[in-house]
């Protein structure tokens, strides 16, 4: 008889920590890209919580990863920049992604989009130009 799956104790601080990972993996790629002068927006889950959190702090939820739109023409600098880093480039089924270190899985990744570009082909519209951007706070958003 299988015994099941062993799971770990429930903790405060677990929970804390995975939040802080990704807001961590967030200011560290915002600083490579400012830091290299590449223009960039944040968008995704993060983008909407920054955004939320403007109007009711209370309403913010939280992530799993890091989006970053850049335009296609940037994006051999970011590679070189964010490698530098510390960050492992990949792509993955059409996705392209800077893995956080070397042992790090696509879930702990910064996962890249392209400005002007169709995230899918099915999708109506590109994703916006990183022009677009809002920058009245920490890092560019686009929510």
């Amino acid at each position: 008889m299988s015994a099941g799956p062993v799971f770990g104790e429930i903790s405060w601080e677990r929970m804390i920590r995975a939040v802080e990972k990704i807001k961590e993996r967030l200011q560290r790629s915002v600083t490579v890209l400012e830091g290299a002068g590449i223009p960039y927006a944040v968008v995704g889950g993060n983008a909407v919580a920054a955004w939320v959190s403007r109007v009711d702090e209370a309403a913010v939820r939280n992530t799993r990863d890091v989006d970053i739109l850049l335009r296609r023409s940037d994006f051999p600098q970011a590679i070189a920049a964010m490698q530098q880093a510390g960050f492992v480039y990949c792509e993955t089924m059409s996705v392209h992604m800077f893995l956080d270190g070397p042992d790090a899985s696509p879930r702990d990744a910064v996962h890249i989009l392209f400005a002007a570009e169709k995230v899918r082909q099915i999708d109506v519209c590109p994703a916006p130009d990183v022009a677009e951007c809002d920058n009245t706070g920490d890092f560019r958003i686009i929510a």
